[in-house]
């Protein structure tokens, strides 16, 4: 049903303005709790896209109003609405008219779930909210400062308690909600002292000439490695095959043993003796 009411739902991005959008919701009729009632029903019991048309329509200018108390994260109101009307849709799809309550309230959580989703993945604070204490931190603590300056111990303790989260994540998150984006590269070309972070973000160890020579090192040693092996005995060459050589489910020395009939202090003995062999051939190689 999402997909067939997303096709004939206005959006912001095919509204034209922002402002042009914003009056033609508000156009749109309210529904009596009578109308919203016959309308879910059928679109219950009938699949009616039409009335889910209807009901989402009607509440379209609802989430105008909710988007709107998110336009601190410094994201476009137009996304914040398109993501409100995805939500405001799955409330519709799920909405139960014999609940006794009506659509507004319970749409209410959809729209913000799905903003709060939107707003996580883009602002650039996103990695510090991830478990659900850090959430309401995020999207609580530029109503419960009292100031734009930054907080002091007793107000981030007042703030910790009130949200049940450290002090030390109220201090963390204040911190990255009031840094400032930082170019990558130097803005301007013709300042050599310029030092930006693609100065010391940049790995040297990924220039090509150095890769391409770690590339032909790895090569040189597998060969080494594999002429190495062939020059051990059969018994020897086994041992170091089913201890070293395997990705997964090494071999003991006690699964040796019984495998060769001795005990598991020659089985160490022989891998120790080949592994010597090993490194001598290798270095030989070299």
């Amino acid at each position: 049903m999402t997909n067939a009411l997303t096709l004939s739902i206005p959006f912001p991005s095919s509204a034209g303005s922002l402002d042009t959008y914003i009056q033609a919701v508000n156009r749109f009729t309210l529904l009596t709790q009578e109308e919203e009632t016959s309308l879910a029903r059928r679109l219950r019991d009938e699949e009616d896209v039409e009335a889910a048309h209807r009901l989402v329509v009607s509440h379209l200018r609802v989430v105008v109003s909710i988007a709107r108390g998110y336009l601190g994260y410094g994201l476009p109101h137009a996304d914040l609405i398109q993501e409100g009307n995805v939500g405001l849709m799955k409330a519709v799809k799920r909405f139960d008219p014999d609940r006794g309550v009506r659509l507004v309230s319970f749409a209410v959580h959809w729209i913000r779930a799905e903003i709060h989703e939107f707003i996580l993945k883009n602002w650039r604070v996103v990695k510090v909210a991830t478990t659900k204490a850090q959430r309401k931190l995020f999207f609580n603590l530029r109503s419960l400062k009292h100031s734009h300056s930054t907080m002091t111990p007793d107000e981030v303790d007042a703030v910790a308690k009130q949200l049940n989260v450290r002090p030390g994540d109220v201090v963390e998150m204040e911190t990255r909600m009031g840094g400032h984006d930082i170019a990558l590269e130097p803005l301007s070309d013709e300042d050599e002292d310029s030092f930006s972070p693609i100065a010391y973000l940049t790995n040297a160890e990924d220039e090509p000439g150095l890769v391409l020579e770690h590339e032909q090192l790895d090569r040189g040693r597998s060969q080494g490695l594999k002429s190495a092996l062939t020059a051990l005995d059969p018994r020897s060459r086994r041992i170091i095959e089913a201890r070293w050589l395997r990705e997964q489910d090494s071999a003991t020395l006690h699964d040796l043993a019984g495998e060769f009939g001795v005990s598991a202090e020659r089985i160490r003995q022989i891998e120790s003796q080949a592994m010597k062999k090993i490194r001598g051939l290798m270095i030989t190689a070299q």
